[in-house]
Parts: structure tokens; C-alpha cells; sequence
């Protein structure tokens, strides 16, 4: 059963109406982005760039040597753009693929770790003290262990991102519901079906937080990595332009960094509503 409400069907503010088994209605959610959704992240970047600029320009609170306004910033990027945006493009290359390479083996060591009690006692401790490490103190033994180039960044992405994904995908795994356990029981599912059927399934929120987590940790590897590399990335544009006291390009090249994680960040949020509709549909999520 569904009511309309509207001029038409199919006009903009239509609203659908379904019916539970019970016969109860429950109403869906619109299709389509709201506003919202992209204008309050855009007014709080516009807030954070006034409080910049009040700070560094009205009150001069911050010498410009440490912290150059934003209009100093942006003059700065347009002058070395043509170096800036080729180095956007190594360091995202470099953060997607240390995350993509971090998802896949933290989801593996994960499952590994869910699946058996005793793998996990024996590894977990093992697993944390490679996270307490401070990964930044590893960038000259990594360019010793592993050489020049683009294997340092990505060993370095992967040692700073794939223990939350481990954590996220071992605990999802092992709180599966209850009722959707025992409704596995009592069809006689095998592991392979129950795991692949119910278990993975359930799991799959608590595996989407890690992911979100690890994602912005993938970018501040890929620029520790680019430190101590060649490669031609924003990090190594950073320790140039600062060293010759241009601070206000380096600002440019970490602006630079800060947007390409939101806008990763936020396409992964995407893939998160669009692979797992019924989450929101079957909890409160706003």
C-alpha cells in the first residue's frame, strides 16, 4: 500500500508509504541529496578559512613565517601550481593504493584472527606493538630495508592503516547478532554459509568504520613515506618548499592534502550507503 502526497505522482515531494507485515506503515526516506548534506560541510569550511584569516591577518596572532594567511596561501598555489598538482596526483596514487593493499590484508588477518581463539592470542599482542611503534621513527630504516621509490610510502601507509582495519573486521566478526546466529543453527547452514550468508554480512558495518578510519591514516603515510623517499609528492614538496622558507607554498601543498582526505574520505562514505542500504533503513543513522 502507499500514499502519495503531492500534485502528481512522481513529483519532487512525493512521499511513499509502506506497509510491515503487521500491516504498520513505515516510511521511507527520500531519494536524492539534500542540501544539507553538502552545504553544511561547505559553511564550515568557510567558517574554518574566517578564523584563519582573523587570526593570521586582523589579530595577527601567529607570525606569518609559522602561519601565512589564506590569501597569502592561495597567491602561492596559483604561482606553483604547475608543481603542486602533478605532486596531488603522486601522493592520491600513492594513498589509494597503500589503502586498497591495507583493506585487503587487514580484512584477511581479521578473519584469520576471528576465526580462532588461539591465532588470536598468539598474534594480537604482536599486532599491538607493531601499532605502538612510532611509524615516523621507521622512515630511515624503511629506505635502508626497502630501497628508493614507492615501496617506502606504501610499506608505510600499510604499517599506519591496517590495524584499525584489523580490529574493525576481527570484532565485527565475532559479535554477529544472536538471532541471526542461532537462525543459521537452525537451518543446518555449514561454516562456509553461515560465515558467508550471516556472519560477513553483519559484520560489515563495524568492517566500513575501520575502513573510515584507516582512510585519512593512508594519506598522513603516504606524506610521512614521501619524506623519505623520491618520489615527487606533496610530503617532498613540503620539506623543499620549507626549507628554502617559502612556508606559504608548503601550506598550499598541506591544504592540498587536507582536501584530497575529505574528498576520499567522503567517497568512501559513499561506497559505505551505496553497498550497505539496509544499515540505515534498519537503524536510527540520521
Amino acid at each position: 500500500m502507499t500514499e502519495t502526497t503531492g500534485t502528481r505522482a512522481g513529483h519532487p515531494g512525493t512521499r511513499r508509504v509502506g506497509t510491515t507485515a503487521a500491516g504498520v506503515p513505515t516510511p521511507t526516506r527520500r531519494s536524492g541529496v539534500r542540501p544539507a548534506a553538502v552545504g553544511l560541510p561547505l559553511l564550515g569550511v568557510v567558517i574554518a578559512l574566517a578564523v584563519w584569516w582573523l587570526v593570521t591577518s586582523v589579530l595577527e596572532l601567529v607570525h606569518p613565517a609559522a602561519l601565512p594567511p589564506p590569501q597569502a596561501v592561495w597567491s602561492s598555489f596559483r604561482a606553483a601550481a604547475d608543481v603542486l598538482v602533478p605532486a596531488l596526483g603522486v601522493t592520491t596514487l600513492m594513498t589509494l593504493v597503500g589503502f586498497l593493499l591495507s583493506a585487503v590484508a587487514g580484512v584477511l588477518i581479521g578473519m584469520a584472527l576471528a576465526a580462532s581463539r588461539r591465532v588470536e592470542r598468539m598474534f594480537s599482542p604482536l599486532l599491538v606493538a607493531i601499532n605502538a611503534v612510532p611509524k615516523i621513527a621507521l622512515g630511515p630504516l624503511l629506505v635502508v630495508s626497502v630501497g628508493w621509490g614507492e615501496k617506502p610510502i606504501l610499506t608505510m601507509v600499510f604499517l599506519l592503516c591496517f590495524f584499525p582495519i584489523v580490529l574493525s573486521t576481527a570484532t565485527g566478526l565475532t559479535t554477529t547478532p544472536a538471532d541471526l546466529a542461532e537462525l543459521a543453527r537452525s537451518l543446518n547452514a555449514s561454516w562456509w554459509q553461515a560465515f558467508r550468508k550471516v556472519r560477513f554480512p553483519a559484520a560489515l558495518p563495524q568492517i566500513f568504520v575501520g575502513l573510515k578510519v584507516a582512510m585519512p591514516l593512508a594519506a598522513i603515510g603516504a606524506v610521512i613515506g614521501e619524506f623519505y623517499s623520491d618520489q615527487p609528492g606533496l610530503g617532498y614538496q613540503i620539506l623543499q618548499y620549507n626549507g628554502v622558507g617559502d612556508t606559504a607554498t608548503a601550506w598550499a601543498a598541506i591544504v592540498l592534502i587536507a582536501a584530497m582526505s575529505i574528498l576520499l574520505y567522503s567517497a568512501l562514505s559513499l561506497v559505505e550507503r551505496l553497498a550497505l542500504p539496509w544499515v540505515r533503513a534498519t537503524t536510527s543513522a540520521r
